[in-house]
């Protein structure tokens, strides 16, 4: 149902209330006439009616009538201002909010009379929509869909009433419970899983020289990675590599060495032209707490144009086992800018980084390919893989099994990426069932088990 045939639909059943309330009113009002009509006060009060002239009548109503105006409008004009107050009551200022509140040790009182008004509220919200979805269950299908549809725009997926989605299980024009679908409470379901001891398989490729492993066995390219791990005081000096945390996160602590001359800081954006500087950089690192334990990795420095010496951009695949979803293109120097494509081409918006976005260059199908390939090797409804664009095509890079602030996400972009993990473990519960046996993950269990990782 598009916008237009949405207004339609809200205009009928507006109409239909209202007209509904209107012949109501008009046998209430017949009612109260008759009963006034028959009582005493009326009779007695016949003899002064009729000496009221009909000009003071007149008089009166249209006095009364301005008075009700007024009122009308000084209502609307406080609604307004409530509205205001709601709107002003932006980040900025819950910011500031919460700093006073710090400053004068009321944090904790703060804390929990917000925790008790947003659950009332909540409440109050919840069931004034349930109710409301309940006075539909008996109208048309058409209003009852489109009522049901909007009372699903404010519920969360634990507080949809069963009623509703009984409406969506209907062989004839059953109602759309997209509203159900959410890739963020998918992937927290998913941590509370893990949380309780489940051995999430996605969860093994988490560690990057498993990971590596793995794709070994799938003939994919991958960087060279340096067997063991140094500190800032046993670094080797060695040209085109990167140095990188052993717990890297983003580009904290992440260094390009192009030459022991030419050595490029991603975090900061700046480049270091002695070794000696690279040293004093990581150990600031360590003492900012940008980098948690002085334990780095040394891996082979992945170029896309070696003649202009261009760091390889990043290419992270959001991959519904066997299908990719989202694309995140990033370059990150020198500067950090980022694009968004679906599977299909087309750039898109996700709420993500929606400072920094550029055009960017996009993937091609047989990229697409490769990544879905790889993800359907993994039993595992969702998993990132993340590669490098090389001179020479797409190098692997890691698996995410969680993006980092993946609640950030537009409410459109969250139910439509929930829809395709709740279709990834579908199509993975199917293959499972049909004996799917998924040789090349459980061989690399069994190898992890083998060397006492797991």
């Amino acid at each position: 149902m598009n916008w237009t045939e949405k207004q339609k639909m809200e205009n009928i059943i507006t109409k239909e209330a209202k007209l509904a309330q209107l012949e109501k009113d008009i046998e209430r009002n017949k009612k109260r006439m008759k009963q006034i009509e028959s009582s005493k006060t009326w009779h007695y009060s016949k003899l002064l009616r009729n000496v009221s002239s009909p000009q003071n009548e007149e008089e009166d109503r249209e006095r009364l009538l301005e008075e009700m105006k007024n009122e009308l409008i000084n209502t609307r004009e406080k609604v307004k201002e409530l509205q205001l107050h709601d709107r002003n009551l932006n980040s900025t200022r819950i910011a500031k909010l919460v700093r006073k509140a710090k400053d004068d040790a009321e944090l904790i009182p703060l804390l929990n009379r917000v925790l008790d008004e947003k659950q009332q509220q909540e409440t109050n919200y919840e069931e004034t929509l349930s109710f409301i979805a309940r006075h539909f269950q008996h109208a048309t299908q058409d209003e009852q869909n489109f009522i049901y549809a909007r009372v699903l725009e404010g519920m969360k997926i634990e507080d949809i009433p069963e009623f509703i989605v009984r409406a969506g299980l209907t062989e004839t024009d059953p109602i759309s419970l997209e509203q159900a679908a959410s890739f963020r409470a998918s992937l927290s379901m998913r941590m509370r899983q893990k949380q309780l001891g489940s051995n999430l398989p996605e969860w093994l490729l988490d560690d990057k020289q498993a990971a590596y492993q793995f794709v070994d066995h799938l003939g994919i390219k991958r960087p060279w990675v340096s067997d063991e791990t140094y500190t800032v005081s046993s670094l080797p000096k060695q040209e085109k590599k990167v140095i990188k945390p052993v717990d890297a996160a983003g580009s904290r602590g992440v260094y390009l060495i192009y030459s022991i001359h030419d050595i490029v800081d991603i975090k900061n954006q700046r480049t270091l032209t002695r070794w000696d500087d690279l040293l004093e950089s990581m150990k600031q690192d360590l003492q900012t707490g940008d980098v948690e334990a002085d334990e780095w990795l040394m891996e082979e420095l992945i170029l896309e144009n070696e003649q202009a010496q261009t760091p390889a951009s990043d290419i992270k695949f959001y991959c519904f086992y066997g299908k990719v979803g989202l694309i995140l293109e990033i370059t990150r120097f020198p500067e950090l800018m980022y694009a968004w494509w679906t599977d299909d081409g087309e750039l898109v918006r996700t709420g993500k980084y929606a400072t920094d976005l550029y055009k960017g260059n996009g993937v091609t199908e047989a990229e697409i390919k490769l990544a879905e390939k790889v993800s359907q090797d993994i039993p595992a409804p969702f998993i990132r893989i993340d590669f490098l664009r090389s001179e020479h095509g797409l190098v692997f890079g890691e698996f995410t099994p969680k993006p980092g602030n993946y609640d950030e996400f537009t409410d459109e972009v969250d139910r439509w990426l929930g829809d395709l993990y709740l279709q990834a473990e579908a199509r993975l519960r199917q293959d499972l069932w049909e004996g799917k046996a998924f040789t090349t993950f459980k061989q690399f269990e069994v190898r992890l088990k083998q060397d006492g990782n797991i």
